[in-house]
């Protein structure tokens, strides 16, 4: 290899690295526009938008659905129930476990965050065609294979 060609792919690599950085800190930037006037943080938002979806869960079942949060979540379902937006119930089959779901409040809260981010979801992906979509979603689930958060992408949003 040349040193003119390993230098390009170096930058090709560079640009890459940065490209992906700029659009997540978009995407966050946004999102964190989008949650403000809701009072939430994104690790917060996130948890509401996941019960929304798959509640009752675990503490643990809940863990393996956060693409955002790494860890266990206890803190954050701990500020979540303080606020009055999820509840613990006792788990029927497993005297040792609590299920999680969203309070009255917390689904209003939750049906509103899905708005925010909807519509913000939209606007980002507003210049791409489906197309453009699907090869985008692809190569992203190519280049994070073999990662935790690969798996965890794939407990969410199984294909």
């Amino acid at each position: 290899m040349t040193a003119d060609r390993s230098h390009s792919s170096r930058a090709a690599h560079d640009e890459l690295r940065y490209l992906l950085l700029a659009a997540q800190r978009e995407g966050s930037r946004r999102f964190g526009e989008a949650l403000r006037p809701l009072g939430l943080t994104p690790p917060q938002a996130e948890v509401l938008d996941v019960l929304a979806e798959h509640q009752p869960v675990t503490l643990a079942a809940l863990g393996r659905l956060l693409v955002c949060e790494q860890g266990s979540p206890s803190r954050l379902v701990d500020s979540l129930v303080q606020r009055g937006l999820v509840s613990r119930l006792p788990h029927e089959q497993d005297k040792r476990a609590v299920l999680l779901e969203l309070t009255a409040e917390g689904r209003f809260l939750a049906d509103r965050l899905g708005e925010a981010t909807g519509r913000i979801a939209a606007a980002m992906a507003e210049p791409l065609s489906a197309a453009d979509i699907a090869t985008l979603s692809g190569l992203l689930h190519t280049l994070l294979e073999g990662t935790d958060v690969a798996r965890t992408v794939r407990n969410r949003f199984p294909r």
